[in-house]
């Protein structure tokens, strides 16, 4: 996509990709067949703004997100999302030698309905406690968030190695190190134009890792770790519910962003100012069948949602650059209405009054 279908906020649908992991040794050992086939050589179109990882329990989310990130797996087949992403966005930026950039990161996690800043250095949990609120340009802004300035990939990847290490897992069933909580890993990039009057864009980059979909009956989870379970399928209901309201026929009524904070943080990713891609992990083993028909039912839904993205300039910026843009069409105007009889043109800057000597010739004396 342009730039210019971008700027004008075409609408555009989620894009829904199928990830099908291999049998797991637990797998194997209980005599699981394989009950999904993989159709060869389609094509797929992705978009790297929101991606969201969905998915039964121990489907493979967090390995292909990249969230629990092993130092030196970044050069690996096996590296995750995350690794892969950040990596090409230095490098786009180390080849832009007309633009100065700024990438601050930011990675947090919502268990049990309470968002966690995992960046924030912190040795008492409770003290990195952050939460949403409504930002008066739009969409929600979390308080007190932890957002690290980077200039590289080693920088970013230590990062996001520290916060892993302060996030929610614990084991289950089906799960030696089941994550139990949703994590979300950005990147915000602002790019200043230093050749078009420092003009400013600049976008968000959001990582998705959901926890997993669970049943206490194949978990065997209890106590503590049953209550997780209750959250988190809890706060994936309610993402089913916001994902079902978008795809409802006859436009939009009310959409359930409220029900939860997990909706109110993706609201931006389903129905909003983002390119979004649902990556949907799946089982192949026939004891998943049902999870597995179950994911891909929710990924189906997902992918008839339609975002409207747009451009994110400074107001400041857009607005300066909007007025330059008036003067030179009054200048160009003023100088049609003056037919080359040497009228006086008041130039807005020294650019402006040289492109107007181009424009208008020799002075007649």
């Amino acid at each position: 996509m342009t730039s210019e279908e971008s700027s004008t906020g075409k609408v555009i649908p989620v894009r829904v990709a199928v990830r099908l992991r291999p049998l797991s040794v637990r797998e194997i050992r209980e005599g699981c067949q394989e009950s999904i086939d993989i159709t060869h050589d389609s094509p797929q179109v992705s978009y790297n703004v929101t991606v969201l990882a969905y998915g039964q329990t121990g489907s493979g989310k967090t390995h292909t997100m990249g969230t629990a990130y092993v130092p030196g797996i970044e050069n690996s087949e096996g590296a995750g999302i995350i690794p892969r992403a950040v990596q090409d966005i230095f490098e786009g930026v180390a080849s832009q030698a007309d633009n100065e950039y700024l990438v601050k990161i930011s990675f947090i996690e919502l268990y049990k309905e309470t968002l966690f800043d995992l960046l924030a250095g912190k040795n008492n949990r409770e003290e990195c406690v952050v939460d949403i609120r409504e930002d008066p340009r739009g969409g929600i802004k979390i308080v007190g968030v932890t957002e690290i300035p980077v200039t590289s990939m080693q920088e970013t990847m230590r990062c996001l190695e520290q916060g892993a290490l302060h996030r929610a897992t614990g084991a289950t069933a089906m799960n030696a190190h089941s994550s139990r909580s949703h994590a979300i890993f950005s990147m915000h990039v602002e790019q200043r134009n230093t050749k078009k009057g420092g003009s400013v864009v600049s976008a968000k980059f959001h990582m998705v890792d959901l926890a997993g979909s669970e049943r206490a009956k194949k978990t065997g989870a209890t106590g503590e770790r049953f209550r997780e379970g209750v959250n988190i399928n809890r706060g994936l209901l309610a993402l089913g519910n916001v994902i079902s309201a978008l795809c409802e026929e006859g436009g939009r009524g009310h959409i359930p962003y409220r029900d939860s904070k997990l909706t109110r943080l993706l609201q931006d990713s389903l129905g909003g100012n983002s390119h979004t891609v649902m990556v949907a992990c799946v089982s192949p083993a026939d004891s998943n069948l049902e999870e597995s028909l179950s994911t891909l039912r929710y990924a189906d839904r997902a992918r008839k949602i339609k975002n409207k993205p747009i451009i994110n300039r400074d107001p400041q910026a857009a607005e300066l650059a909007k007025l330059r843009q008036q003067v030179m069409q009054l200048q160009v105007q003023l100088l049609a209405s003056n037919n080359g009889t040497g009228g006086t043109v008041v130039s807005s800057s020294e650019e402006d009054a040289e492109m107007y000597g181009k424009m208008r010739g020799p002075a007649v004396r």
